[in-house]
């Protein structure tokens, strides 16, 4: 009895083998194809090898991703692997793998998987944040994954900077049509321009040896964050915050965001946990496994 899990990443594609209890059986990756077709069938391909390495094979399976199917039309919208957008995803992966598919945005999955056994097990309300390529978010209540009356909760990446300063806006335009968008700020690659550096991890640790452009760079990035995040906790006082994606990994930020968030929520009170993902970027594929019963 296995779950079989992908998560179909702007990077790479995974697809892991699950047990009953939630452990690996197998798991494996590659890179992703930039063209829609080629992208089905290395969904196809990897799910077969998964299968293969576990020794088992699932009657269903479970995928995270980016965007989300429009309840109205079925076609993808909002992901920011564009190629996807337009196209019946979940439909096509269905026909190319022979059997049922459920979909979930990857920072639901993410959600799912944090608050089974993770960083937010035990909490009614669980509100994960991916910080990576871009930026999303996914929110689980009683460990169910809340998707909304129109399928978006969530999206949070795509609200704009809250409590812009004047060097900040009216801010850059996103590939999403509107301008400023959080994503754009808080991504791996957003904290990148800023600080100067080819990726996220090089300015944290350019800071971390004193260096005073980074280290400022971080400070920004932690007031943004917190600014975006306090909005957050202004309409869902959730009870955990759970962070994943590269820059999850940023040690700094479990210092300094509480006080920085707390600064920002209209409450005289905040003392919700900001953790990081207890199972790191194996969430993911976790979470869209989590999305079926074992089969």
């Amino acid at each position: 009895m296995i779950r079989i899990g992908v998560d179909f990443g702007g990077t790479k594609i995974e697809a892991a083998a699950l047990d009953a209890d939630g452990a690996f059986r197998a798991r494996v990756r590659g890179a992703s194809p930039r063209t829609y077709e080629a992208g089905l069938q290395a969904v196809a391909d990897l799910v077969a090898e998964a299968e293969r390495q576990a020794g088992a094979k699932a009657a269903r399976v479970g995928i995270g991703g980016p965007g989300s199917p429009s309840p109205a039309t079925g076609l993808m919208r909002n992901a920011n692997s564009t190629e996807l957008n337009g196209h019946p995803f979940p439909q096509d992966l269905a026909r190319v793998l022979g059997r049922p598919v459920r979909y979930a945005n990857d920072a639901n999955c993410l959600a799912l998987s944090e608050a089974a056994d993770g960083a937010g097990a035990g909490a009614k309300t669980v509100f994960a944040a991916i910080l990576g390529t871009g930026c999303g978010a996914g929110i689980t209540v009683d460990g169910q994954i809340l998707e909304g009356a129109n399928a978006f909760a969530g999206e949070w990446g795509h609200m704009p900077l809250p409590w812009p300063t004047d060097d900040e806006h009216p801010g850059p335009p996103c590939w999403c049509g509107r301008r400023s968008c959080l994503e754009l700020w808080v991504s791996g690659p957003g904290f990148a321009r800023d600080g100067g550096a080819a990726n996220g991890e090089a300015v944290a640790a350019a800071a971390r040896s004193g260096d005073a452009q980074a280290a400022a760079a971080l400070e920004r990035y932690v007031d943004r964050l917190a600014r975006g995040l306090a909005v957050v906790c202004d309409v869902l006082d959730p009870d955990v915050i759970v962070l994943g994606g590269g820059m999850s990994n940023v040690v700094e930020l479990y210092e300094r965001l509480p006080g920085a968030i707390a600064a920002r929520v209209f409450s005289d009170v905040f003392a919700t946990p900001v953790r990081p993902a207890l199972h790191g970027d194996s969430s993911g594929v976790r979470g869209a496994a989590w999305l079926w019963p074992p089969s």
